[in-house]
């Protein structure tokens, strides 16, 4: 098994109405920007699993360390990415590890 250090970031979120999938992604995807992460992707939920259908966007990021999550979740195009996708979503859940 290879130690890994970075920190993965990831984020799930379900849209309110799924007529606004498309405008939380996109609102999303401003966080592409912010130049604190080594990788970063949103992408829209296949849900292919049968058993589970509540999450629409994912977000996942990788970052060097905590203190380079802590940047990017400090730089304002994080909070105009919130501004936007907020009022759209229902869930958000998220994960570091």
């Amino acid at each position: 098994m290879t130690d890994r250090s970075f920190i993965r970031h990831v984020v799930f979120f379900s849209a309110k109405d799924k007529g606004d999938i498309a405008r939380i992604r996109d609102g999303l995807s401003m966080l592409r920007d912010i130049p604190h992460s080594q990788t970063f992707e949103v992408v829209e939920n296949k849900n292919v699993d049968a058993l589970s259908g509540e999450v629409d966007v994912v977000v996942y990021a990788e970052f060097e360390s905590d203190d380079a999550l802590r940047a990017y979740k400090s730089h304002q195009l994080y909070q105009d990415a919130i501004a936007v996708v907020r009022p759209l979503r229902e869930l958000r859940i998220a994960a570091d590890f």
